[in-house]
């Protein structure tokens, strides 16, 4: 079964006008290539991790990789844009908008 909050945010992502159209049969089919665009598609991915919550490798590129065949580039860009950090296998949510 999926992780919830990898649903949530494909679904999000496949209701947004602007992002839909990198989405095919339930994951993203690629990455844009407008940065503007690609870190609207962050941002969102970004919800998927819990603010506070380190998480090792083996579980971010679990998540990632249900929304991505290339997780590693996922990854990196989440990294890259300040919206995760990494130290010590771990990582956690450093950016991004914060749901209450």
């Amino acid at each position: 079964m999926p992780d919830p909050a990898v649903s949530c945010v494909l679904d999000a992502l496949a209701h947004d006008s602007r992002l839909a159209a990198f989405l095919r049969d339930g994951s993203i089919e690629t990455l844009p290539a407008k940065r503007s665009r690609r870190l609207l598609l962050l941002a969102e991915i970004a919800q998927a991790f819990e603010p506070g919550v380190r998480y090792p490798e083996r579980e971010v590129n679990g998540m990632l990789g249900a929304m991505f065949s290339d997780y590693a580039a996922l990854r990196r860009y989440l990294v890259e844009e300040d919206f995760l950090a990494r130290a010590n296998n771990e990582y956690w949510r450093v950016g991004g908008r914060v749901e209450s």
